[in-house]
């Protein structure tokens, strides 16, 4: 990401996290331009250029109604029916490109101690992100709140691996999901989680870009209607931002909730795919 356009970002992620918190009372372009210290007209271009729309359109698609117009449609069987509509490639992206695998229980339990870490930063439309992977896939990846901290978080995971602070081609293939999104090759995930937290995890590559569940569905998708709650949790502890879409299990109430790396950013990433659709709901 060049400097304009993280200046920019940062600008916009200013806005968003203004328009978030004072939603109730529709603010205007003037008033969203005047929090980031821009003409309106050169904020409706620059917030134009990175959603797609215009801030007012964006407010709607993180709205607690368009979320539950959204849940209206979708809620009785929200992943299987994202199979058989048969949706488009673009809209299943994670689902078609993105796999799990699971670390072993010899590399779970050694904490790591034969594994390289590759760790290094790749940039995205939302700003920064650190992103680790060993030989077999990425591990983790999250937004950067603070270099070393992340960095810290990874250690602690796996105490005993070796980090290796350069860029290899999984982190590259990682990045065209922020890009261009075409994405030609299976990106592949290696990840530390329980038997559960990996079920929750690979439901929750069935929800189509665009669309949005919730906890209690995810719960029935894995047969366990009533591990809503223990459905949160694994949610909340995914290691791997965007590409495990997380992001898009919300409260059955239409509210967003919370979000590992902030309510701001999930609903930027919220607002910024459901603007990248090209059927957007109707309310």
């Amino acid at each position: 990401m060049t400097e304009q356009k993280h200046i920019n970002y940062e600008r916009i992620a200013k806005a968003i996290r203004y328009l978030v918190s004072n939603y109730t009372e529709q603010p205007d372009l003037a008033v969203l331009a005047s929090q980031v210290h821009m003409s309106p007209h050169h904020f409706q271009r620059i917030f134009t250029q990175w959603a797609g729309t215009s801030p007012k359109k964006f407010l709607q698609y993180i709205s607690i109604e368009h979320a539950k117009a959204i849940l209206r449609q979708e809620q009785a069987t929200v992943l299987d029916t994202t199979i058989m509509t048969g949706l488009s490639s673009s809209s299943r992206l994670h689902d078609l490109f993105v796999s799990i695998e699971g670390m072993t229980p010899a590399e779970y339990k050694n904490e790591g101690k034969s594994l390289s870490l590759y760790v290094d930063s790749i940039s995205s439309p939302f700003g920064t992100l650190l992103i680790a992977a060993t030989q077999k896939g990425i591990c983790h990846l999250a937004f950067k709140t603070g270099e070393t901290t992340q960095i810290e978080t990874i250690r602690n995971d796996f105490p005993q691996a070796t980090i290796i602070k350069a860029r290899n081609q999984l982190h590259a293939q990682a990045e065209a999901f922020f890009t261009d999104q075409k994405v030609t090759n299976k990106v592949p995930l290696h990840i530390k989680g329980t038997n559960f937290q990996l079920k929750v995890w690979e439901a929750l590559l069935k929800i189509p870009q665009g669309q949005l569940t919730t906890y209690g569905a995810i719960a029935k998708s894995i047969q366990q209607p009533r591990a809503a709650r223990a459905v949160g949790t694994a949610i909340g502890s995914n290691p791997v931002a965007f590409l495990i879409p997380c992001h898009r299990v919300i409260q059955a109430s239409g509210v967003l909730g919370g979000y590992r790396w902030g309510p701001t950013k999930k609903a930027t990433l919220i607002g910024w795919e459901h603007a990248n659709q090209e059927k957007p709901i109707t309310l």
